[in-house]
């Protein structure tokens, strides 16, 4: 079992920034990928961001977010954040945090659960609203 509890999200506006927090217990060492997702009202919910949690040397991004948003993750802290810059309205929705479990031999099968996804574990999310 892993629990993962995001914080950090809240009112900001249009140019500025945020960062979001996902703290993660439990099954730890287990945790291959973490992402970061997001829902908008009325859409679909999209992945955005995400890393290789034991690593850390593997990041991937959703376009839209690409140059302004940054995933990185603190071993020590069992944490990854979300650096959220040049924040654009469309911006505005709920992000959770989400991880698979698995290990080096199955991490490309992993990242593609996260894109599909189809991750093991979910956080409650954070809303994130960007005012224009």
């Amino acid at each position: 079992q892993v629990q993962l509890v995001e914080s950090g999200g809240g009112l900001a506006q249009a140019g500025g920034s945020l960062r979001l927090s996902c703290a993660a217990s439990g099954s730890i060492f287990s945790i291959n990928t973490m992402g970061w997702y997001r829902q908008a009202p009325g859409k679909q919910r999209e992945l955005v961001a995400a890393i290789a949690f034991t690593s850390g040397a593997g990041t991937n991004y959703l376009d839209s977010v690409r140059g302004r948003f940054t995933i990185s993750r603190d071993s020590a802290k069992n944490t990854v954040y979300l650096q959220m810059n040049s924040l654009k309205p469309e911006d505005t929705a709920i992000y959770y945090c989400a991880c698979t479990l698995g290990t080096i031999a199955t991490l490309h099968a992993d990242w593609a659960r996260l894109w599909d996804g189809t991750p093991d574990y979910w956080g409650q999310g954070t809303q994130v609203t960007v005012s224009s």
